[in-house]
């Protein structure tokens, strides 16, 4: 299995490189946000995702029929990896999700409405699968939504809706079918974020991002707005969660900081002595940059996934999420050992190792073990769809 780029990959991922150099602008590229910038909604980030847009690079993997180029998906990989290594805004939701869900399982007026806008870079999304009790177990969705004449009528609550404060269309799961099991009652909608029945409440984390609650009453969907089948939500929204572990959990962040957090002990003194030479430094520091190497390996493994086309890949998208997120906060945690006292000065004081880096990246990393199905989720998903074991082992 060659994991190497082709001659043709290469020379694109050398000229994404040179763009976003010649591109750099250090109010939309901030490592600090670590992989929530695509979260910073401002006018400098909806100009900077339209450059993307005009480069014909949102969108390449999609069939030409739909605005695309109908190129292998390692073509987005390479560019999303390049954009978070950047800590530039990545494709984002609309490219990666939404409209690759619309284009297998969206009927014709959505395809028209909303692929081009997306391509565009001209619209915003929010997704709604968790509820209060339906967090982890995405088939446990209990917003209400009642057949009237021409549409749906939903009732209900959302929880952790990143994004739901500032996009312009919400892409929602509801339970169309109470009376048949709760994987064959669910269906998704197209909601616009202004509609008079939907009230968003903000929930500030920890971390660098703001969620939200979102509470719907009485709010109106018309049959066109139905995504897909009547009851076949479910199957759509694990497909989305395949890409969506694929498209916004990039590698580039967690070896830039492994590369941050080498350089510094190079260099950091404690008690006169050099810190590299500590041997239980030295030995989390191989275990670090072993990890990093061993992330990267599975990142490969959807570049080829990439190039087979079709259906997301489910096994690889969990163990590359599960692995590599647990890696994030690892990273960050073994780095605030290392710093001892000084590691835990909050993040922008010149006081602070790396300008406090580690301690707000550690803040941040609490949301990427959650957000796309937690760690447990993407586990039991290996080891079912993986390793064959019984649902309840």
């Amino acid at each position: 299995m060659d994991f190497d780029f082709s001659p043709e990959e290469q020379k694109f991922a050398e000229e994404v490189e040179a763009w976003l150099v010649e591109n750099h602008d250090p109010e939309v590229m901030d490592h600090h946000r670590e992989n929530f910038t695509q979260l910073a909604d401002t006018p400098k980030r909806r100009a900077f995702m339209k450059k993307l847009a005009a480069k014909k690079w949102l969108g390449m993997s999609w069939p030409k029929e739909y605005g695309g180029q109908e190129i292998e998906g390692v073509y987005e990989f390479i560019l999303n990896e390049a954009l978070s290594r950047h800590a530039a805004p990545q494709i984002g939701k609309g490219v990666g999700i939404i409209g690759k869900t619309l284009i297998r399982h969206g009927n014709e007026k959505l395809k028209k409405e909303f692929l081009p806008k997306i391509l565009n870079a001209e619209i915003e999304f929010a997704v709604g699968y968790s509820e209060p009790q339906a967090g982890s177990d995405a088939a446990n969705m209990q917003l209400k939504a009642e057949k009237v004449e021409g549409g749906w009528l939903l009732n209900g609550q959302k929880m952790w809706t990143t994004s739901a404060h500032f996009a312009d269309w919400y892409w929602v799961g509801a339970r169309t079918d109470p009376d048949k099991p709760k994987h064959d009652g669910l269906s998704l909608f197209l909601i616009p974020m202004a509609h008079p029945g939907l009230e968003i409440q903000s929930l500030p984390t920890i971390g660098k991002d703001t969620t939200n609650q979102v509470f719907f009453k009485d709010v109106f969907v018309p049959d066109d707005y139905l995504v897909g089948e009547r009851g076949k939500g479910f199957q759509m929204i694990s497909e989305a969660l395949d890409l969506e572990r694929f498209t916004m959990f990039t590698l580039s962040p967690i070896a830039n900081r492994s590369e941050a957090l080498v350089e510094w002990v190079k260099k950091a003194r404690r008690d006169g002595k050099p810190l590299k030479d500590d041997p239980n430094v030295r030995r989390t520091i191989a275990h670090i940059v072993t990890d990093t190497a061993v992330a990267k390996g599975l990142s490969t493994r959807f570049v080829c996934a990439a190039r087979s086309g079709g259906k997301p890949p489910t096994i690889e998208s969990s163990q590359y999420k599960l692995f590599t997120t647990t890696l994030s906060q690892r990273v960050c945690k073994d780095a605030l050992d290392i710093q001892g006292h000084e590691g835990t000065i909050m993040e922008g004081q010149d006081e602070a190792p790396i300008r406090g880096r580690f301690e707000g990246a550690y803040r941040a990393t609490m949301n990427e073990t959650v957000g796309g199905g937690s760690s447990e989720i993407q586990k039991n998903i290996i080891a079912r769809r993986h390793l064959g074991l019984p649902k309840n082992f």
